[in-house]
């Protein structure tokens, strides 16, 4: 399937999501992602602080801050840079997306997990993002496990890939946890 036909198709999905929808689903999500393996042991994540549209982090985010070691992607010109997380210092940045502030940046590898926002994935690990290429320039640099979190209706069969695309290792959806096997 084509990436701009995902696109269409997902947001009017997200549309018809209820206030509870949203929440049940995070809850879930989340709740399969803590429980891996991958989670248990990394002590550095790189997390994404989600737009209204996209599968809310913010809850697990503070769950978990007190335990480990969050970061959070700051938009740059045509790329991201790393920075700690700390719900004091963010503001609103690029995109609407809060982003955290300071100069405290961190390099992609002292990163041990990335949780990557995508419009949809499909089970070879393949995403559509939402279009700028933000996440394959930082992903191409990582050895970090990447982690696709998303609503059970982004999971979709194909996607049409490109060279340059950076794939994820794990998706997890509400009732799904594939690891993908490295080709």
């Amino acid at each position: 399937m084509k990436k701009d036909d995902i696109r269409r198709s997902v947001k009017a999905r997200k549309t018809l999501l209820s206030d509870d929808d949203k929440f049940s689903a995070a809850e879930k999500v989340f709740g399969l992602l803590e429980q891996t393996a991958d989670f248990l042991l990394a002590d550095r994540i790189l997390m994404y602080h989600s737009l209204p549209d996209e599968l809310s982090t913010h809850e697990f985010i503070r769950k978990w801050c007190g335990r480990k070691h969050f970061y959070l992607p700051r938009v740059n010109g045509v790329n991201l840079e790393i920075l700690p997380y700390d719900e004091s210092r963010l503001t609103l940045g690029s995109f609407h997306i809060e982003e955290p502030t300071g100069n405290d940046m961190s390099a992609i590898d002292d990163i041990e997990m990335i949780v990557v926002p995508a419009v949809a994935y499909d089970r070879s690990g393949n995403r559509v993002g939402r279009g700028k290429g933000y996440y394959d320039r930082l992903l191409a640099d990582s050895r970090a496990r990447k982690v696709g979190v998303a609503y059970d209706f982004q999971l979709v069969d194909e996607i049409d890939s490109e060279p340059h695309d950076v794939r994820v290792d794990v998706v997890i959806t509400e009732s799904n946890h594939i690891i993908i096997r490295k080709r």
